[in-house]
């Protein structure tokens, strides 16, 4: 057998609310809910799993994904709509605005944990050729 992710925990003030603010915004399904978590399925079978952990013990994380130019497009309009706080690169440097590289479409910003998530439409470096 190969090794695949097949979950990860992510801490949350609000793991309800969390979950819910990735999986609206990607057009993602709340998957599963048992003991503290709230789990997110993602289209290669791994879960999310939010967990309510208190706020003051929450270590921002990073987590990326890469997603369809279509999924990118409905992600980034809903960024928009609802007025989140976004950069075209980590450091915060640009503000409101997208990258393109590698030649693809990536955007960053805060989760209700403040943890930070990217979305790219090109993993770094570029399809393989």
């Amino acid at each position: 057998m190969s090794v695949e992710l097949n979950h990860t925990i992510i801490h949350a003030r609000d793991n309800r609310e969390s979950a819910a603010f990735f999986a609206d915004l990607l057009g993602l399904e709340i998957t599963a809910e048992w003991g503290p978590f709230i789990a997110v399925g993602l289209s290669n079978g791994v879960t999310l799993d939010f967990a309510t952990i208190p706020a003051d013990d929450i270590t921002p994380q990073h987590y990326a994904f890469l997603v369809s130019e279509e999924e990118f497009g409905r992600a980034y309009a809903q960024i928009e709509q609802r007025g989140i706080e976004h950069w075209a690169d980590p450091h915060q440097r640009h503000p409101g605005s997208i990258n393109h590289n590698d030649g693809g479409r990536g955007v960053y910003f805060l989760d209700p944990a403040g943890h930070a998530m990217e979305l790219i439409t090109v993993p770094y470096g570029g399809w393989p050729a």
